[in-house]
């Protein structure tokens, strides 16, 4: 055992240990002794302004995030938004092709290699503008919608069901969800019904 002053090392830690207060109590006398010194209460408060301050700080911090957050999702949604806008327009564009072809086959009765060319290209523009998402407007025999079809004539009819479509003049399409063109249609009407 070394000696140090007169005294060993186990006496003097049984000397600190005599000295230790219970931990309820050192934390109290801290505090006391803080306040009993200048500027001890100061500290206090200190310590207080920079915990609010740190709680500002996170909120701000937490606000931020929220809102880059926000403003991503935001940006997502208009790039989707806008292609889905520039494929309606090409679409929109190519709707008076799908016309022509439709007036075409229905004037030409013949059976041609020529018809059959047509009905061959007029099925592959179909196919491929139905993978993008172009469906066509069921009109004829249905009920008119104003949603979905513009009532171009209405024909005074006792065979037909009031409101109930007759001709349909142009084929409307959807794409998607979102109507694209409506059905130009010839409506009965029937007072009777």
């Amino acid at each position: 055992m070394a000696k140090t002053n007169g005294k060993t090392e186990v006496e003097m830690n049984s000397l600190d240990l005599e000295h230790e207060l219970p931990s309820g109590e050192s934390q109290g006398a801290d505090s006391q002794r803080a306040q009993n010194e200048p500027g001890g209460a100061s500290t206090d408060s200190e310590v207080e302004k920079l915990k609010a301050e740190r709680d500002t700080l996170l909120d701000r911090l937490a606000r931020t995030q929220a809102d880059f957050d926000n403003a991503r999702k935001r940006a997502f949604r208009e790039q989707q938004e806008y292609r889905e806008y520039a494929l309606t327009e090409t679409v929109r564009s190519l709707l008076p092709v799908l016309d022509s072809f439709d007036r075409a086959l229905e004037h030409n009765p013949g059976g041609s290699e020529f018809r059959s060319g047509i009905e061959l290209i007029n099925k592959q523009l179909h196919d491929v503008l139905s993978k993008l998402g172009l469906r066509p407007i069921p009109a004829k025999g249905e009920s008119f919608d104003p949603h979905l079809h513009q009532a171009v004539e209405m024909v005074d009819s006792s065979e037909a069901e009031d409101h109930q479509v007759l001709d349909e003049l142009q084929r409307g399409y959807k794409l998607k969800d979102r109507l694209l063109r409506p059905a130009m249609v010839r409506v009965a009407r029937n007072p009777k019904s």
